[in-house]
Protein backbone atom coordinates (compact mmCIF):
# COMPACT_ATOMS: atom_id res chain seq x y z
CA UNK A 1 0.00 0.00 0.00
CA UNK A 2 1.27 3.67 -0.83
CA UNK A 3 0.57 6.55 1.69
CA UNK A 4 0.49 9.94 0.45
CA UNK A 5 0.37 12.64 2.71
CA UNK A 6 -1.53 15.64 1.46
CA UNK A 7 -1.41 18.93 3.56
CA UNK A 8 -2.97 19.15 6.90
CA UNK A 9 -5.12 15.77 7.54
CA UNK A 10 -5.46 14.63 4.44
CA UNK A 11 -3.71 11.41 2.86
CA UNK A 12 -4.16 9.21 -0.14
CA UNK A 13 -3.71 5.75 0.47
CA UNK A 14 -3.05 3.54 -2.96
CA UNK A 15 -3.54 -0.43 -3.79
CA UNK A 16 -4.02 -2.27 -7.04
CA UNK A 17 -4.21 0.22 -8.90
CA UNK A 18 -7.18 2.19 -6.59
CA UNK A 19 -7.26 5.34 -4.63
CA UNK A 20 -8.50 5.96 -0.94
CA UNK A 21 -8.85 9.39 0.14
CA UNK A 22 -9.43 10.33 3.54
CA UNK A 23 -10.41 14.21 4.54
CA UNK A 24 -9.90 16.23 1.63
CA UNK A 25 -10.62 19.43 3.87
CA UNK A 26 -10.25 23.06 3.48
CA UNK A 27 -6.51 22.97 4.44
CA UNK A 28 -5.67 20.62 2.18
CA UNK A 29 -5.15 20.73 -1.97
CA UNK A 30 -7.60 22.31 -4.27
CA UNK A 31 -7.55 18.77 -6.29
CA UNK A 32 -7.20 16.61 -3.11
CA UNK A 33 -10.14 14.42 -3.83
CA UNK A 34 -9.52 14.15 -7.59
CA UNK A 35 -8.38 10.78 -9.05
CA UNK A 36 -9.99 9.32 -5.76
CA UNK A 37 -12.50 5.90 -6.18
CA UNK A 38 -13.74 6.41 -2.74
CA UNK A 39 -13.50 9.08 -0.09
CA UNK A 40 -13.80 8.77 3.88
CA UNK A 41 -14.74 11.48 6.02
CA UNK A 42 -14.01 11.94 9.56
CA UNK A 43 -16.45 14.60 10.78
CA UNK A 44 -17.99 18.29 9.79
CA UNK A 45 -15.25 20.70 10.57
CA UNK A 46 -13.79 22.46 7.50
CA UNK A 47 -10.53 21.51 7.34
CA UNK A 48 -11.47 17.88 7.15
CA UNK A 49 -14.75 18.07 5.11
CA UNK A 50 -15.10 20.80 2.05
CA UNK A 51 -18.00 20.56 0.24
CA UNK A 52 -16.27 21.94 -3.44
CA UNK A 53 -13.38 19.65 -2.89
CA UNK A 54 -15.57 16.43 -2.32
CA UNK A 55 -17.69 17.57 -5.24
CA UNK A 56 -14.47 18.19 -7.93
CA UNK A 57 -13.65 14.38 -6.85
CA UNK A 58 -17.22 12.85 -7.57
CA UNK A 59 -18.02 14.65 -10.81
CA UNK A 60 -14.63 13.98 -11.72
CA UNK A 61 -15.05 10.29 -11.45
CA UNK A 62 -18.94 9.06 -11.34
CA UNK A 63 -17.89 5.80 -9.83
CA UNK A 64 -16.72 7.42 -6.71
CA UNK A 65 -18.37 7.03 -3.72
CA UNK A 66 -18.34 8.16 -0.41
CA UNK A 67 -18.33 7.00 3.24
CA UNK A 68 -19.00 9.03 6.27
CA UNK A 69 -21.00 10.09 9.58
CA UNK A 70 -24.58 11.51 9.03
CA UNK A 71 -23.70 15.14 9.49
CA UNK A 72 -21.89 15.13 6.50
CA UNK A 73 -23.79 12.60 4.57
CA UNK A 74 -26.88 15.31 4.75
CA UNK A 75 -25.21 17.04 3.17
CA UNK A 76 -24.17 15.12 0.02
CA UNK A 77 -26.37 12.66 -0.27
CA UNK A 78 -29.19 14.82 -2.54
CA UNK A 79 -26.59 15.91 -5.23
CA UNK A 80 -25.09 12.04 -5.46
CA UNK A 81 -27.87 9.50 -4.92
CA UNK A 82 -27.21 6.28 -3.74
CA UNK A 83 -22.99 7.37 -3.58
CA UNK A 84 -23.12 8.66 -0.68
CA UNK A 85 -22.88 5.48 2.35
CA UNK A 86 -23.48 6.84 6.24
CA UNK A 87 -21.64 4.79 8.72
CA UNK A 88 -20.67 4.49 12.33
CA UNK A 89 -18.63 3.01 15.12
CA UNK A 90 -18.42 -0.62 14.51
CA UNK A 91 -19.36 -0.65 11.14
CA UNK A 92 -17.48 -2.44 8.34
CA UNK A 93 -17.27 -1.85 4.83
CA UNK A 94 -15.63 -2.50 1.37
CA UNK A 95 -14.43 0.64 0.04
CA UNK A 96 -12.51 0.78 -3.76
CA UNK A 97 -10.65 -2.81 -2.75
CA UNK A 98 -9.86 -1.74 0.91
CA UNK A 99 -11.13 -3.06 4.03
CA UNK A 100 -12.62 -0.59 6.62
CA UNK A 101 -13.72 -0.53 9.84
CA UNK A 102 -15.16 2.29 12.27
CA UNK A 103 -14.46 3.28 15.13
CA UNK A 104 -15.02 6.57 17.76
CA UNK A 105 -18.35 8.59 17.58
CA UNK A 106 -17.40 12.02 19.44
CA UNK A 107 -15.01 14.66 18.81
CA UNK A 108 -12.32 15.62 21.53
CA UNK A 109 -13.52 17.91 24.11
CA UNK A 110 -11.91 21.60 22.18
CA UNK A 111 -13.78 23.42 25.65
CA UNK A 112 -16.30 22.17 27.89
CA UNK A 113 -18.37 25.29 26.62
CA UNK A 114 -18.23 24.20 23.36
CA UNK A 115 -21.17 21.62 22.33
CA UNK A 116 -19.07 17.80 20.93
CA UNK A 117 -19.83 16.98 17.54
CA UNK A 118 -19.48 13.40 15.93
CA UNK A 119 -16.68 12.10 14.79
CA UNK A 120 -15.13 8.60 13.56
CA UNK A 121 -12.16 7.03 12.91
CA UNK A 122 -11.26 4.98 10.12
CA UNK A 123 -9.25 1.54 10.26
CA UNK A 124 -7.97 0.25 6.66
CA UNK A 125 -6.81 -2.90 5.52
CA UNK A 126 -6.44 -3.34 9.89
CA UNK A 127 -3.71 -1.56 9.01
CA UNK A 128 -3.71 2.23 8.73
CA UNK A 129 -5.91 4.29 11.16
CA UNK A 130 -7.33 7.59 11.06
CA UNK A 131 -8.90 8.82 14.18
CA UNK A 132 -9.95 11.98 12.95
CA UNK A 133 -10.30 14.43 15.33
CA UNK A 134 -10.12 12.50 18.66
CA UNK A 135 -7.55 10.23 20.53
CA UNK A 136 -9.90 6.93 19.87
CA UNK A 137 -8.07 3.72 20.52
CA UNK A 138 -9.17 0.93 17.83
CA UNK A 139 -9.19 -2.16 20.65
CA UNK A 140 -6.67 -3.68 17.61
CA UNK A 141 -3.16 -3.57 16.85
CA UNK A 142 -2.91 -1.16 14.24
CA UNK A 143 0.56 -0.95 12.44
CA UNK A 144 0.35 2.53 11.06
CA UNK A 145 -1.49 5.39 13.13
CA UNK A 146 -2.10 8.60 11.00
CA UNK A 147 -1.19 10.73 14.21
CA UNK A 148 -3.37 14.17 14.84
CA UNK A 149 -0.08 16.38 15.98
CA UNK A 150 -1.33 19.57 16.50
CA UNK A 151 -4.92 20.69 17.26
CA UNK A 152 -6.87 23.26 19.34
CA UNK A 153 -8.21 19.97 21.51
CA UNK A 154 -4.86 18.68 21.89
CA UNK A 155 -1.24 18.80 23.53
CA UNK A 156 1.79 16.80 23.32
CA UNK A 157 1.83 15.03 26.13
CA UNK A 158 -1.80 13.74 25.26
CA UNK A 159 -0.56 12.92 22.04
CA UNK A 160 2.05 11.29 23.44
CA UNK A 161 0.36 8.87 25.52
CA UNK A 162 -2.07 8.62 22.88
CA UNK A 163 0.41 6.75 20.67
CA UNK A 164 1.56 4.77 23.72
CA UNK A 165 -1.97 3.35 24.18
CA UNK A 166 -2.36 2.45 20.61
CA UNK A 167 1.51 1.04 20.08
CA UNK A 168 1.55 1.08 16.48
CA UNK A 169 4.49 0.11 14.73
CA UNK A 170 4.68 4.09 13.27
CA UNK A 171 3.44 7.06 13.58
CA UNK A 172 3.04 9.17 10.79
CA UNK A 173 2.03 12.80 11.57
CA UNK A 174 -1.37 14.96 10.47
CA UNK A 175 -3.21 17.56 11.40
CA UNK A 176 -0.34 19.79 11.36
CA UNK A 177 -0.92 23.00 9.12
CA UNK A 178 -1.51 24.66 12.64
CA UNK A 179 1.89 23.56 13.79
CA UNK A 180 4.80 26.04 12.97
CA UNK A 181 8.15 25.17 11.59
CA UNK A 182 10.13 26.10 14.14
CA UNK A 183 7.99 23.94 16.16
CA UNK A 184 8.41 20.85 14.22
CA UNK A 185 11.82 19.66 15.74
CA UNK A 186 10.70 19.75 18.89
CA UNK A 187 7.57 17.75 18.56
CA UNK A 188 9.64 15.24 16.56
CA UNK A 189 12.04 14.68 19.03
CA UNK A 190 9.75 14.37 22.31
CA UNK A 191 7.22 12.35 20.16
CA UNK A 192 10.32 10.43 18.75
CA UNK A 193 11.68 9.54 22.09
CA UNK A 194 8.61 8.86 24.00
CA UNK A 195 5.62 7.81 21.84
CA UNK A 196 7.70 3.91 21.35
CA UNK A 197 6.58 4.28 18.00
CA UNK A 198 8.88 4.95 14.73
CA UNK A 199 7.71 8.61 14.19
CA UNK A 200 7.69 10.21 11.00
CA UNK A 201 6.94 13.31 9.07
CA UNK A 202 5.76 13.69 6.02
CA UNK A 203 5.73 16.80 3.70
CA UNK A 204 2.62 17.29 1.85
CA UNK A 205 3.22 15.28 -1.35
CA UNK A 206 5.96 13.09 0.01
CA UNK A 207 4.93 9.65 0.31
CA UNK A 208 5.80 5.99 2.10
CA UNK A 209 5.45 2.21 1.07
CA UNK A 210 3.50 0.70 3.69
Amino acid sequence: MKLTKNAHACVRLEKDGRTLVIDPGGFSEQDAALGADAILVTHEHADHFDEGRLRAGMEANPAAEIWTLRSVADQLSAAFPGRVHTVGDGDTFTAAGFEVEVHGELHAVIHPDVPRITNVGFLVDGAVFHPGDALTVPGRPVETLLLPVMAPWNKISEVIDYVREVKPRRAIDVHDALLAPLARPLYDLRIGELGGADHRRLAPGAYTEL
